[in-house]
C-alpha cells in the first residue's frame, strides 16, 4: 500500500500501459483519476479494478492545453490533492519519411509531446506542494534511431529531454520527475502500429529485441516503484525496460 492516502492522475488509462498503471496504483492504495480520449476504454479499466478501488474516469484530450489544466484542476478540487502524474497517453505510426503528412505529424507531436508538456505544466505547482512525482512514458525509440518511425522517435526523444530539463528546473524542490523507456510491449498501440509496405527487415532487425515483448504489467511494476517513496533518490532519470535492446 505504497500509495495509501495519495492521489494519482494517469493519462492514457483506457488501454495498454496506462490501463495497467492505473490498476496497479489503485491496487496499492492510490485514489486514481484516469483520463483518456476513449470513454469506452475507461469503462473497461473501471471494470478491472477491485471493489475497494477508488477510480475516477475522465474523458479528456491531452492535445489541448485548456483540457489538461481543467483535468488537473478538477482532480485537485474533487480529490483534495495531487501526488503522482503519469503521462502515458501516446500514439505511434510507421511511415517512410517521404510519406509523413501534416495530419500524422501533428497527431504524434500533439499527443506524445504537447500532451506531456501541458499536463506537467498544469500539475507542477500541486506536485511541488505535495513533494510528488511525475513519471513520463518515453520509449527505446527516444534513445535510438529507428527506420520508418521518424516522427515517433522525435516525439519520444523530446519526452526524454523534457524529463531531464524539468528535473533540472525542479532540482531545489522536493518533487521528482523521471521517465520510463520501454521496448516493445504487447498492447493495442503496438498491434496497430503498422509499418509501410515492403519494409527492409535488415534495417529493422537491430531494434526488434531478442527477448520478446513485455507485458503492460511489467511496465506498471516499474512505474509503481519509481513513483513511490521507495525511489526517493531517483530524479531526472530515464530508466530502460527493454530486455537489453539499448544495451549495445
Amino acid at each position: 500500500m505504497r500509495f495509501s492516502g495519495k492521489v494519482a492522475l494517469v493519462t492514457g488509462a483506457g488501454s495498454g500501459i496506462g490501463q495497467a498503471i492505473a490498476v496497479r496504483l489503485a491496487s496499492e492504495g492510490a485514489v486514481v483519476v484516469g483520463s483518456d480520449i476513449n470513454g469506452v476504454g475507461l469503462e473497461e479499466t473501471a471494470e478491472m479494478m477491485g471493489e475497494d478501488a477508488a477510480f475516477y474516469p475522465q474523458v479528456s484530450d491531452v492535445r489541448s492545453r485548456d483540457a489538461c489544466y481543467e483535468l488537473v484542476e478538477s482532480t485537485v478540487a474533487d480529490r483534495g490533492r495531487l501526488d503522482v502524474l503519469c503521462n502515458v497517453a501516446g500514439v505511434a505510426r510507421g511511415h517512410r519519411v517521404g510519406d509523413v503528412d501534416q495530419e500524422v505529424w501533428d497527431l504524434i507531436m500533439g499527443v506524445n509531446v504537447e500532451g506531456v508538456f501541458w499536463m506537467s505544466q498544469a500539475a507542477l505547482p500541486h506536485l511541488e506542494s505535495s513533494n510528488g512525482s511525475i513519471v513520463n512514458i518515453a520509449s527505446n525509440a527516444g534513445l535510438m534511431g529507428q527506420a520508418y518511425t521518424v516522427p515517433y522517435c522525435a516525439s519520444k526523444g523530446a519526452v526524454v529531454l523534457m524529463t531531464k530539463a524539468m528535473a533540472m528546473e525542479t532540482m531545489k524542490t522536493g518533487m521528482r520527475i523521471n521517465a520510463i523507456a520501454p521496448g516493445g510491449v504487447e498492447t493495442n498501440l503496438a498491434a496497430a502500429f503498422g509499418f509501410p509496405e515492403n519494409p527492409d527487415m535488415e534495417l529493422m532487425g537491430r531494434y526488434m529485441g531478442m527477448r520478446g515483448m513485455a507485458q503492460a504489467e511489467d511496465i506498471a511494476s516499474l512505474v509503481a516503484y519509481v513513483a513511490s517513496d521507495d525511489a526517493h533518490r531517483i530524479h531526472g532519470s530515464v530508466l530502460s525496460i527493454d530486455g537489453g535492446m539499448t544495451a549495445g
